[in-house]
């Protein structure tokens, strides 16, 4: 996962829980969602995690799903060196345990040129870090293009809700949570989670998800402007 805001690798997961409520519970959620679809349900299925980031995701599908071929990968070497690292430190990335080691590459989806190669995906904070001049429907028609007829994509993103009267409360709402949470200077960690990200709306989400090839988007998680959506690569 990707989120733009300079933080310690060791300490990301921990500051990133105090910005965002529920982000104990996404990877969790994101592999248990996979793993009761139809493709990657089967035993041995090949999984991608796009944007590992430091690992959670990774983490909890060899807790869940030892026994898939998992490929992971990141364009920033610093965060795979930390997600390859604490996949070791678990004993977790090893071709002697069930499912074999996992595959790294540093690259972008795009750039993995993957063609029906995964039963399932999975993308946590990722989407929102690229702009919508056709970055975010590259990526998206890439992710399509990896996945096998029928394979599903785990989405977790920054939304832009729509306007409502109410968005102000909202967004102070967050930064309630972040101060109760411990989270010092909890004003300064929501504008630079914001800097360089492209939020966009449901609606929009859906026209772009639907021009890559995926089905309609399902909610499957929603804390305050992150949401999560479960999608289906269409025959």
């Amino acid at each position: 996962m990707s989120v733009a805001i300079a933080l310690n690798h060791s300490s990301y997961d921990l500051v990133v829980q105090q910005l965002i409520p529920g982000y104990a519970s996404l990877a969790r959620l994101a592999v248990a969602l996979l793993a009761a679809s139809p493709l990657a349900a089967a035993s041995g299925s090949e999984v991608l995690v796009a944007g590992c980031g430091t690992g959670a995701e990774l983490l909890e599908a060899r807790s869940q799903r030892p026994d898939w071929q998992l490929t992971a990968i990141d364009p920033a070497a610093e965060m795979l060196a930390v997600a390859r690292q604490r996949l070791g430190e678990a004993g977790l990335d090893s071709p002697q345990i069930a499912g074999g080691g996992i595959t790294w590459c540093q690259s972008t989806v795009e750039e993995l040129d993957a063609q029906a190669a995964f039963d399932g995906a999975l993308s946590v904070l990722v989407l929102q870090s690229l702009a919508d001049d056709g970055a975010k429907l590259a990526f998206l028609t890439a992710l399509a293009r990896s996945l096998r007829p029928g394979g599903q994509l785990v989405l977790v993103d920054l939304m832009r809700s729509e306007r409502s009267p109410l968005q102000a409360q909202v967004e102070q709402a967050w930064l309630g949570f972040q101060r109760a949470s411990g989270l010092s200077g909890a004003a300064e960690a929501l504008d630079a989670l914001s800097q360089g990200l492209h939020p966009i709306g449901l609606a929009r989400l859906t026209a772009l998800v639907n021009a890559a090839g995926f089905s309609d988007p399902a909610l499957v998680f929603k804390a305050l402007d992150v949401e999560g959506f479960l999608l289906q690569r269409q025959a």
